[in-house]
This record gives structure tokens, sequence and C-alpha cells, in this order.
């Protein structure tokens, strides 16, 4: 397994966030955020969650705090990694028939040809095509990481976890969708690994009914990591020490209401 590279310690800048079941602190140096599967198939008109008549509403919420968060994040020099879930064309990375990855898919129509809305031929779920693009309001930018990822947890067969290793990160700030699927697997995995976790309950969605988001949060914050928002990392990077560069800190977000 490989190692962590963390930064001297005298380069650290100390982060504290407000969370549940405590505040986090770490440092900004190891810290990365990580969003899973907000792609078109997950939370766009036309996407497979779409045409199988679910509400998309509620990923489409954790939008805009997410588009934030990840722009205040690049300006601190924050890691931005993203993980879309997506299948070879054959689906011969879906598991056996008999699997309950391939069952679970194949009822949700993974691999089906559909038209996608920019003109192209799309499949659900399946790698390159529209269906598995990142929504266009949370594009990857220059220096971002892009991933793939077959299962729900993030960790599970990709280089997440090398990834994250190699960066020197040890506080992942999880993003994405949905929250009792992919969101939980991966926090869990997370935990396994020792990373600390933080789920940001506003950018995260779950079209399966609120139950389910908020039975998620309650286990995360109970058992495998920390709940906060993204107004709490906006303003704990906005508190950062004034030895942040002048630019940096410039660009940060000065216009977020008090702590309650």
């Amino acid at each position: 397994m490989p190692e962590y590279a963390p930064t001297s310690t005298q380069d650290r800048r100390r982060l504290t966030l407000a969370a549940r079941p405590e505040p986090l602190t770490t440092t900004l140096e190891e810290t990365a955020v990580v969003v899973v599967d907000m792609q078109n198939d997950f939370g766009a008109e036309g996407g497979g969650v779409h045409l199988g008549g679910h509400d998309i509403s509620v990923v489409r919420a954790a939008i805009e705090p997410t588009a934030r968060v990840l722009s205040a994040a690049r300006r601190a020099g924050v890691p931005v990694i993203y993980l879309k879930h997506g299948y070879l064309p054959d689906l011969s990375d879906m598991g056996p028939r008999d699997s309950k990855n391939w069952i679970v898919h194949a009822a949700a129509r993974v691999g089906q040809p559909v038209p996608a809305p920019d003109g192209t031929q799309g499949r659900v779920l399946v790698q390159d095509t529209w269906n598995t693009e990142i929504l266009p309001e949370l594009a990857p930018e220059a220096g971002d990481i892009v991933l793939r990822k077959n299962r729900f947890s993030a960790f599970y067969g990709t280089d997440l976890d090398a990834t994250l290793r190699r960066l020197g990160v040890r506080t992942i700030v999880v993003t994405g969708c949905t929250t009792s699927v992919c969101m939980e697997s991966t926090i869990r995995d997370a935990m396994f690994r020792d990373y600390l976790a933080v789920l940001l309950a506003d950018c995260t969605g779950e079209p399966q009914g609120r139950a389910h988001h908020e039975s998620s949060l309650v286990l995360v914050e109970r058992l495998l990591g920390w709940v906060s928002d993204s107004e709490s990392l906006l303003r704990a990077l906005a508190e950062l020490p004034t030895d942040l560069p002048a630019d940096v800190r410039a660009e940060l977000p000065t216009d977020l209401p008090a702590a309650g």
C-alpha cells in the first residue's frame, strides 16, 4: 500500500471545520475534495435516472453549493478529484450476470441506447458517452483529477486511494450522489482506510426519498465520519491563517453569514 506523502509541518495551514458530531481540525495541505458521480445520467434531463421516472431535483439542488465549494477549493490549492461511474461498451466490467451488481444495473437499463440531449447517441452508464460526462455546471478544470469507477464505492477498483496517498491527503470532503448508495459506500470505504471523511449535506442528493438521505447522514455522523455543509467549509477556508498567498485570499468568499 502506498505511503502518505505529507508536507512538512511548518508548511501546513490548520483548517477547522464546523461539523457533527464535533468540529474537525485538519490541514489544508492534507485535504482534498472528492466529487462522486455528479454526471448527466444522475442529474440531467435525458439522463438514465430522469428517463427512469425518478426525481432528479434533489441532485440538481446540490449543484450550486457544490460549485461554490469547488471554486473555493481550487483557489485555495485544494485538490479536486472527480469519480465518474460507467461501464465498458460490452458491459464486461459489470460482473457476472447473476451478481447483484449486474442485476441492479440491468434493471436500471444500463447499456441501453438513448438519444442524448446534445444530439449524440448515448448509452445509459456507458463510458465515453454523454451519459457519463460530468454535469456542465461542475465541469472539471485544468489541474483537476478525473477517475472512473464501476461499483458504488469510489475506492473499489480505482486509483483513488493511491492518488490520495500520493498527494499526502488524509481528509476528504465528499460531495456527489446518491447519498445512501455511492456516497455512503465511499465514506464507509474511506473510514476502513483511515481517512477522515466529511460529507457536505447540502452537496449531495437522494432520489430514493428523504428518509434514505437522512439515515445516511446519521450513519456517517455516528460511525463513519463527519457531516458538515458547504457554508461551513467556505467559512473555514475564509478563516485560514494570514500567511495564505494574497492572490488566493483575495478570491475567497467574504460574504458568508455568521456562524450560528
